[in-house]
């Protein structure tokens, strides 16, 4: 008992071991198989390989390829193109169960096809752009094909156990956060070594583990087939989406989906400008690969301080106040950027490489607050039986407003001429991109004004699995199904 107040006491002691206390909470209450999973799919997936892959692949079409940017934002939509076919992969793994499993078979499908593309593009020199771009596409798809899977897990869990959904948004976040920060940290360092090419190679390790994942992760396998006892998989997928359409149609559904969609769609995205203006000599501040890299890092601590501050004192508010505020500052961090761009903070005496953290740090922290509550409230809307399939689909809508934010952003870039060394019109871009974000708040009433503990859809959209027979023991047991926790 002293012990406990001597630690409750001391502030650096309770920040030691409070996250401990957290995990051990969370593999309590669900499968430590499936906490491993969310660290590698989140942590090693999305978080390293995503921002590996993402400075990386900018370097390879810059010096290698030498693209003009406004083609590299339009290369960027086309292998974000398997996260707009989320759905088709949720439905795979609602509805077309292999061998029994549900889950198993497409995190071995997703390490495959990313180990065979990352493979191919750094083992093979003098690559097509096209051919380039399809590999590209290979590994998208392993990180997409991962993802829904681990996010189906993720949404029946949220459902389960209700009190634990904030907690599992915050994890999958903290994972992304700090496996961003590792790999650009180092990105900039293998591209100044082995160039972008051999860097590339490093993709392979991401699905490599995946596989491994396939095999270890916790999935009791289904005594029938699930298409012998729904009299086909056709049949069974026809009556998943058949769920997921009566489920969209409810108010509190589509319209947070509207919002997710219009919010991302407005935010064009000037990344490939800001990305060779960074590295410009002559217009811009001529950043080095390694510095280039710190910057992404510094914005992976600022996206994990802004799960942090999400988690330990923004979770109890209601989903429209807190995304109202939260986009407004966001739009006002925003700002900064425009102020850099034209070079008005070494007017008052700020240098490059300091102003370039605030900046950076502001619009990442902003923007993790802005998004948490989205993928909470996204959690929570799924019905059991189909959760895999419908968090795919509101995955899918907020790909498509993704995709539509970088090909609006790469149109923007080539109707004001912004190439690989004409940057003039770029504090333009800026402009119009700051002023689209300042819109959106408008939209806010489309999101709920509930909490995050309170019930979205009515009873008879959220057991749409017992009516259509959708049986536990086929699916991922990652709880006991009556497991009740105070949170």
């Amino acid at each position: 008992m002293s012990t406990q107040q001597d630690q409750t006491k001391n502030p650096f002691i309770s920040i030691l071991t409070q996250p401990i206390q957290w995990l051990t909470m969370l593999t309590h209450h669900l499968n430590p198989s499936f906490i491993a999973g969310i660290f590698l799919i989140y942590g090693i997936g999305q978080g390293f390989s995503g921002s590996f892959f993402k400075l990386v692949s900018d370097y390879y079409w810059k010096d290698i390829q030498k693209i003009q940017p406004s083609t590299v934002q339009l290369y960027v939509g086309i292998y974000f193109i398997p996260w707009i076919l989320k759905p088709i992969w949720g439905i795979l793994t609602d509805a077309f169960p292999l061998l029994g499993y549900r889950r198993r078979p497409y995190f071995i499908l997703a390490g495959v096809v990313g180990l065979v593309s990352a493979s191919v593009v750094a083992v093979k020199g003098n690559l097509a752009p096209v051919a380039a771009l399809m590999c590209f596409l290979g590994v998208s798809a392993s990180l997409a094909i991962a993802d829904v899977t681990i996010d189906a897990c993720i949404a029946r869990n949220s459902i389960e156990v209700p009190g634990l959904a904030p907690d599992l948004q915050s994890l999958c976040g903290f994972c992304s956060g700090s496996g961003a920060l590792i790999g650009y940290l180092v990105s900039g360092f293998f591209v100044h070594h082995l160039g972008p090419q051999g860097s590339l190679g490093l993709m392979a390790i991401f699905p490599a583990l995946t596989i491994v994942l396939g095999f270890v992760i916790y999935e009791k396998r289904a005594i029938g087939l699930h298409t012998e006892k729904k009299q086909g998989a056709m049949e069974n997928a026809g009556m998943t989406i058949r769920s997921m359409y009566k489920t969209i149609k409810y108010p509190q559904a589509w319209k947070p989906s509207l919002y997710m969609f219009l919010s991302l769609s407005l935010n064009v995205t000037t990344h490939e400008g800001h990305f060779y203006w960074y590295t410009d000599s002559k217009a811009g501040p001529a950043f080095s690969q390694e510095f280039v890299g710190v910057i992404y890092a510094i914005g992976a601590v600022a996206s994990i301080i802004g799960v942090l501050i999400y988690h330990k004192y923004l979770k109890n508010y209601t989903f429209r106040n807190l995304v109202f505020y939260a986009q407004l500052l966001y739009a006002i961090s925003g700002v900064l950027d425009l102020i850099f761009v034209l070079r008005w903070n070494l007017k008052i005496g700020i240098p490059d490489y300091f102003f370039v953290v605030i900046e950076e740090t502001a619009v990442r922290i902003t923007g993790k607050i802005r998004w948490m509550p989205m993928m909470v409230l996204s959690a929570k809307l799924c019905p059991l039986g189909i959760e895999g399939t419908f968090f795919a689909l509101l995955m899918c809508i907020d790909s498509v407003g993704a995709l539509i934010s970088k090909w609006g952003g790469g149109l923007l870039l080539r109707v004001l001429h912004i190439t690989r060394s004409d940057f003039n019109n770029l504090w333009l871009a800026v402009l119009i991109r700051d002023i689209l974000r300042f819109v959106t708040l408008v939209l806010v009433f489309l999101v709920p004004n509930v909490g995050p503990y309170e019930g979205l859809l009515p009873s008879d959209g959220c057991e749409m699995d017992k009516r259509d027979g959708n049986v536990d023991e086929e699916t991922l047991e990652l709880v006991p199904i009556n497991a009740k926790i105070e949170v």
